[in-house]
């Protein structure tokens, strides 16, 4: 704990400053002293203060974070898509961010998570209180991240994102335009958020938070309509133009079927800018 501000604003560290945490950080800046800690300091977005460091290399962290931090957004992805690496950026990065903190007192830890801790696979709804037990390895590792954060003796709040999507996030839409998906129906039911919208409730709960306002260990940030995924594709086979599926177009998804209950995050007051998948498909349709 080396950088000092002196100034009376909030301080908000973000780590993992990337895409989705630089735009969490966007949002906060005009009302906060905002950093951002990532490998490379020199791309943290205008208006935020680099940190450069690697929380899963804990001795990249010392003397680099600031003094007088309210807020920690833990906001990571793992640099490699195996055990280890969803281990090092969930579990093991907090732990060595944690330790570096020492005894400094937080008003609120947010660790962004992701609904892949729900396997249920019967069309069934989830809220916070469903039984998380992941059937992949990777939600294991975040779940395990989630309880670092619980347990960590600070103020905190999970955020379980369900798939992001938006301009700087096409895949999906691409491949409906190539003709690399046709599921067959009824299909899975899938769950969404915007990428603006993700950034919009994480950025909102911090500032709930900073004002003081009581916060649930958990929340769910998903649109406000599950739906099947044969659904989707349909719609924008009438949106726009399409090839016509391939022999090995996908069939499925691939996080089960259930329906993410967003109600306790709108009971938040926090208000969605896309609060279904064509409202947001629609803005990036017509982008193009």
């Amino acid at each position: 704990m080396a950088i000092t501000e002196s100034s009376n604003l909030p301080v908000i560290l973000v780590v993992g400053c990337g895409k989705l945490g630089g735009a969490i950080a966007s949002r906060l800046k005009s009302s906060a002293t905002l950093f951002g800690l990532r490998r490379n300091p020199d791309q943290v977005p205008e208006g935020v203060h680099g940190i450069g460091a690697d929380v899963t290399r804990p001795e990249t962290l010392r003397g680099k974070l600031p003094d007088n931090l309210d807020i920690v957004i833990y906001c990571l992805t793992p640099s490699s898509y195996d055990q280890q690496g969803y281990r090092d950026a969930y579990v093991s990065g907090l732990e060595n961010l944690l330790r570096e903190l020492g005894e400094h007192p937080l008003k609120h830890l947010f660790f962004v998570s992701s609904t892949s801790v729900y396997s249920q696979d019967d069309d069934s709804r989830v809220d916070e209180s469903s039984p998380a037990n992941p059937a992949r390895f990777s939600g294991e590792q975040i779940l395990a991240g989630e309880q670092t954060a619980l347990d960590s003796g600070h103020p905190a709040t999970i955020i379980r994102f369900s798939g992001i999507y938006g301009p700087s996030r096409r895949r999906f839409l691409e491949e409906v335009q190539e003709g690399r998906m046709n599921p067959q129906s009824p299909a899975p039911f899938s769950n969404r958020i915007h990428e603006e919208d993700a950034a919009g409730a994480a950025a909102h709960l911090a500032r709930l938070a900073l004002s003081g306002t009581p916060l649930e260990p958990c929340y769910i940030a998903s649109d406000c309509e599950p739906v099947r995924l044969d659904e989707v594709v349909d719609w924008v086979r009438h949106q726009m133009p399409c090839a016509d599926p391939v022999p090995d177009a996908r069939k499925g998804g691939r996080a089960g079927s259930k329906r993410c209950n967003n109600e306790r995050l709108l009971a938040t007051g926090f208000q969605f800018r896309y609060p279904d998948f064509r409202a947001g498909y629609r803005a990036m349709i017509n982008k193009n």
